[in-house]
């Protein structure tokens, strides 16, 4: 399922949310794509970090937790996060104010890391444990769960099977949710079939914007045009 827009419009021109993507994008080309595996030697993520189970190769843990939220793996990595950024992104922007949307967005993508990282450090390899982390998908996954919570009754024009539909946005973020939740179990059992996807990732950050949009919500977004 690959969203292409929303029915909702916005009060104003969302410039964090383009910022944010304006960003990811220039460390992609400007940093990771001259040296790809440099950059994410020094600036990527490691689970294995935080325990000291294995060596710091570039920066501390506490940096890269942060800086690895604009770092991707792959030109489909980093245009897959975007597009749904900049979907979605924009309402949550609007129902909430550039500045707390901002420190919201990257507290999501720290609430991501912290959960992918219990459960990798939890019940994974030492080898799972020091495979880089790196994307916006948890940050971008904390703006999925406070769409829902803002606008379930929005509409969602998206391509299933080739084919371009119109869904509710309640449905089409929760099957993508299922769809964490599943592939998630399923690469506890079996590590090797998860691809490196961070799905607690995933799953962490939508449970934190659908659980804390509402706290930090500065007004109502505006009403889907039908």
């Amino acid at each position: 399922m690959l969203p292409l827009r929303d029915n909702v419009p916005t009060r104003s021109f969302p410039v964090v949310t383009v910022a944010l993507i304006a960003a990811n994008v220039l460390v992609w080309v400007l940093y990771q794509l001259p040296d790809l595996e440099g950059s994410v030697t020094e600036l990527a993520y490691q689970p294995c970090e935080v325990e000291r189970s294995c060596p710091v190769v570039g920066q501390d843990w506490e940096l890269t937790a942060l800086t690895s939220m604009f770092m991707h793996g792959s030109w489909a990595h980093l245009l897959g996060n975007m597009l749904f950024l900049w979907i979605f992104g924009n309402n949550v922007e609007d129902a909430l104010g550039r500045l707390r949307y901002l420190v919201f967005y990257l507290a999501g993508g720290l609430c991501a890391t912290a959960t992918q990282t219990f459960v990798t450090l939890a019940f994974a390899t030492e080898a799972d444990a020091a495979i880089p982390n790196l994307g916006a998908s948890g940050a971008v996954s904390a703006v999925l769960g406070a769409y829902l919570v803002l606008l379930p009754r929005a509409m969602v024009l998206t391509v299933i099977f080739f084919v371009l539909r119109e869904v509710p946005a309640v449905l089409f973020l929760g099957v993508w949710f299922v769809f964490q939740l599943v592939d998630g179990s399923a690469s506890l059992a079996h590590p090797e079939e998860g691809g490196g996807v961070a799905f607690f990732a995933h799953i962490g950050g939508f449970v934190f914007g659908a659980a804390t949009v509402k706290v930090v919500q500065r007004q109502r977004p505006l009403a889907p045009h039908y």
